[in-house]
């Protein structure tokens, strides 16, 4: 009986398979001095998110904040961070991705020396956004110089890993750090604590990062530039004015469609531009679109959860805002494992079934929280959900990174990697505004703030969480194809440098071909 091709692996057919090494190698002493530099820069910033929310009450008293504007602490940060990261990655491309890492760690230093040293609003605010600017310089050039320390395989997924876990779990970090400094030194400790890190990493980062330069000739889409930092941060004022006061207030519906005809106003600009900002042609990538679709909504659920919960913990159990960051110690151990496990997870089931299989058990762990009542006993289901909830969440951004950024030419290396960094940093500022606005909603038809009335509103919103994380394993499952196969150049059975500037072998589950 004739054999049979076998159809399983297409790409196999295109291109001789590659022997595979017994073991991946390992990192280089200097690759490893890399990744620490790297991986210290993107966690001490992912910490800035949150490090000041438990602080807000004591600094508003000290700094001479009202009440109902000391949100902008905050809000000041996460539009900057949110609203300029794709415009930074973009000119790191251009202008070099070591060289915009360090100057954004030097702004960071000095904004949070001059933040730690504010004495009334208007400096403090001025603090924060360069706080805000130097994340979204800092956080897509590393994630670039990341990718070009490590090839695609193992050592990449690994160190991707890591990155992941330690950006979800400094979100978390900073809660825990930020009780811990106002209640035993000073709130002002949480932009101090800043300082030196931004030093060392700029006295090593210059010895252990080679600089990138650009291969072609380009210049910066001023056009798209604009529109697009313009509609992002539209985008994001509105969801947060939202939370704050209604959806349907005017300011609120006048940013969200600001932030729309601005959106559609950047498409069309960069269908005309010679040197488009996004070249829409790797939107059309199913791995790029689907891939960064995922990772806000990871961020989105997983952000807005801790958010809840700090709500329930305070409001329902009456634990101090220390106490309460410390409960989330268990998410932070979580989301570290999640982080060590998400490459072998790829490994085994491949990028794709990674994240719908992750999205499934969060959304399992995140829909038992609705189980959670005034009884103090509560606290362990809290903890058991939450560890298994932040394992499954960082499989899932592991397998957004990789998914996102892997099977790029060197070029859009730093326009993936923006587009990642930036739903990272959408995803963070998103979710807390859309419970918030849930719970609100809740708290206002029962007309009541007391103890009932925060678990009433905190359980549906749990259950919208849980939907999200349901909704999006489905739509991933559905919609996220495979690149396509790497086309052989016949003389030299090795793929053309076209094709392997367009797509990378892929077995048909997602995972990376041999």
């Amino acid at each position: 009986m004739t054999a049979q091709p076998d159809t399983t692996k297409p790409d196999t057919l295109l291109a001789p398979p590659q022997p595979k090494s017994s073991s991946a190698p390992g990192m280089t002493g200097k690759q490893r001095l890399a990744l620490v530099v790297l991986l210290t820069a993107s966690f001490t910033l992912a910490v800035d998110f949150s490090i000041l929310n438990v602080a807000l009450p004591t600094i508003g008293t000290d700094v001479g904040f009202s009440l109902e504007n000391l949100q902008w602490v905050a809000t000041a940060f996460s539009l900057c961070a949110a609203g300029l990261t794709l415009l930074f990655g973009r000119v790191a491309d251009l202008v070099g991705r070591r060289r915009m890492f360090l100057i954004g760690m030097a702004l960071l230093g000095a904004a949070s020396l001059m933040g730690g040293l504010a004495i009334d609003p208007a400096v403090l605010l001025v603090a924060r956004v360069g706080q805000g600017i130097a994340t979204a310089i800092v956080v897509p050039a590393a994630l670039s110089l990341l990718l070009g320390s490590f090839a695609e395989g193992p050592l990449r997924d690994k160190a991707l890993g890591l990155n992941g876990a330690l950006m979800a779990a400094g979100f978390t970090t900073g809660a825990i750090l930020g009780g811990l400094l106002t209640d035993l030194v000073s709130w002002r400790w949480a932009f101090f604590i800043n300082i030196p890190v931004a030093v060392a990493v700029l006295v090593i980062a210059p010895i252990v990062l080679a600089e990138s330069r650009p291969t072609t000739k380009t210049r910066l889409d001023i056009p798209g530039a604009i529109t697009v930092t313009l509609g992002l941060l539209a985008l994001v004022f509105g969801m947060t004015h939202a939370a704050e006061n209604s959806w349907t207030d005017p300011l609120t519906l006048g940013s969200l469609a600001a932030s729309a005809v601005l959106l559609v106003a950047f498409t069309a600009v960069e269908r005309r531009a010679e040197f488009p900002l996004v070249p829409l042609t790797i939107l059309k990538r199913s791995t790029v679109a689907w891939g960064n679709i995922a990772g806000v909504l990871a961020f989105v659920t997983e952000t807005s959860l801790v958010f809840l919960l700090t709500l329930y913990l305070q409001q329902v159990l009456g634990y101090t805002p220390l106490g309460a960051g410390l409960a989330f110690a268990v998410l932070g151990l979580g989301t570290v494992l999640g982080g060590i496990l998400g490459p072998k997870v790829i490994g085994k089931v491949g990028n794709k079934r990674a994240i719908v299989y992750g999205f499934i058990v969060q959304a399992i762990a995140t829909a038992s929280l609705a189980l959670l009542s005034n009884d103090p006993a509560a606290i362990a289901l809290l903890l058991v959900a939450t560890f298994v909830g932040g394992v499954a969440n960082l499989v899932v951004i592991v397998g957004f990174m990789v998914t996102a950024t892997s099977g790029l030419p060197d070029g859009e290396q730093g326009l993936a990697t923006g587009l990642a960094t930036m739903s990272q940093q959408i995803g963070i500022t998103m979710g807390i505004p859309i419970m918030s606005a849930i719970f609100t909603a809740q708290l206002v038809s029962l007309g009541s703030t007391d103890a009932p009335a925060v678990l009433s509103g905190v359980t549906p919103a749990i259950w919208v969480n849980a939907g999200l994380c349901l909704a999006t394993a489905l739509v991933v499952a559905l919609f996220l194809k495979k690149p396509a196969a790497v086309e052989v150049d016949v003389a030299t059975s090795s793929p053309s440098p076209a094709a392997a500037a367009r797509s990378y072998a892929q077995s048909p589950d997602g995972s990376p071909g041999q």
